[in-house]
């Protein structure tokens, strides 16, 4: 029989992938088992996961993985701050809503209203963005889907939930949502208790780990490959004993990055780059002071107890709308070409400010890159703009406010 080995499922917001591990002696292999795509779906005027094809992708990839070698546990992250929220029978109420989705317009005014910036930054020490579970909680407010919630579950639990039948949040993914207490490491009664948002939607806490639970056995019969030893599902109540087990990581998926960055003690730090970029260092302890606060660095709780203090800034969020936009006018650009004609442009042309919140939503970045530049009294130049094209040709609007 071949060696015992790993599975790590890492959902990100573009695309997810399961990779295979192997761990002996001096020795770590790794391997690709399957990736898949993480498109968002409009639906009704709101942007949601789709978080059945990632649970469908997450399948697939164990199912490969399991072919490699016998699964003895499986860990998940993702990106932080969304959720799933289920009914009392434990029943998904939708499709979670992405972060980027308009809801949350005007949410941060009402949030203050409710409790002070510096207040809530002096317990959470998260910085103030629109995406946080917290605003988000406060923009479904009064909603009837939030009113039959009893349960919310971040996505990496979302989906633990669904390959274990087990509840619980992971601490690091919990400390995104901006109703955490950071120096506790618990969920803040206070903040609940002042924005109104129901207490008894949240879980026990999970740490890094700790055992999440077997899988069920209907699921590892989907997943199980050719030669593997664990038993098939069971009549008899109770679980059969050596199924693969899902163990809680660094569920938020930067929080798994940094552990693994290859430096000891505090002095180091990092750029993990994605659709956002994370800057940052790993700290013993939060700093929560108003200056931290009024210069927008957040305080996420890490693996061991650290804290990662860092800012989200704009990572390859402007780029990937960028191509999708260009696709969508019948200027399909491959990544490669792109960034050798991009290296061959003179730098700093134009600069923008990909922080500033007209960029976050989805939508016609090329155009946006291109108002930005003329608000600013900056040239609009092609090579900015569209490949290949003239300035703002990413769609007809666009082109004729750039004439």
């Amino acid at each position: 029989m071949s060696q015992a080995a790993v599975a790590a499922v890492d959902l990100g917001a573009s695309g997810g992938r399961v990779m295979v591990g192997r761990a002996g002696p001096g020795q770590l292999e790794l391997a690709e088992a399957h990736r898949f795509a993480n498109e968002p779906v409009t639906a009704g005027g709101t942007l949601h996961w789709d978080i059945l094809r990632l649970y469908a992708g997450v399948l697939e990839g164990l199912r490969a993985a399991a072919r490699s070698a016998p699964l003895a546990s499986i860990g998940i992250d993702s990106w932080g701050v969304d959720y799933g929220l289920l009914d009392a029978a434990g029943v998904l109420l939708g499709n979670p809503v992405h972060y980027r989705d308009a809801r949350t317009g005007g949410a941060l005014e009402r949030l203050a209203a409710a409790i002070p910036p510096e207040e809530l930054y002096a317990v959470t020490g998260i910085q103030q963005l629109p995406i946080n579970t917290v605003c988000q909680l406060t923009a479904a407010a009064g909603t009837p889907q939030l009113a039959a919630a009893r349960t919310l579950l971040l996505i990496p639990d979302l989906i633990g939930y669904w390959l274990t039948g087990e509840i619980g949040t992971e601490l690091t993914n919990a400390s995104t949502t901006q109703l955490f207490d950071v120096r506790a490491q618990s969920w803040s009664a206070e903040v609940l208790a002042r924005t109104g948002i129901p207490a008894g939607l949240f879980t026990a806490l999970r740490r890094p780990g700790d055992t999440v639970g077997e899988l069920r056995p209907e699921v590892a019969s989907s997943v199980q490959g050719n030669g593997n030893s664990w038993p098939a599902a069971s009549a008899q109540p109770g679980r059969p004993r050596g199924l693969p087990t899902v163990v809680a990581v660094g569920s938020h998926d930067t929080a798994s990055a940094v552990v693994a960055v290859p430096a000891a003690g505090r002095d180091f730090a990092y750029i993990s780059c994605g659709t956002w970029s994370l800057v940052g260092m790993e700290l013993d302890q939060p700093v929560l002071t108003e200056a931290s606060r009024a210069a927008n660095f957040t305080n996420e709780t890490g693996i061991d107890g650290t804290i990662r203090y860092l800012r989200n800034v704009m990572g390859l969020w402007v780029l990937q709308e960028s191509m999708r936009a260009w696709s969508a006018a019948g200027h399909p650009a491959e990544l490669g070409p792109l960034l050798d004609q991009a290296a061959a442009v003179p730098a700093f042309a134009a600069v923008v400010d990909v922080d500033d919140p007209a960029f976050l939503p989805p939508g016609d970045m090329p155009g946006r890159i291109a108002a930005a530049c003329r608000r600013t009294g900056q040239p609009c130049t092609s090579s900015a703009v569209a490949p290949g094209t003239r300035c703002c040709a990413s769609s007809p609007r666009t082109r004729a406010a750039c004439r």
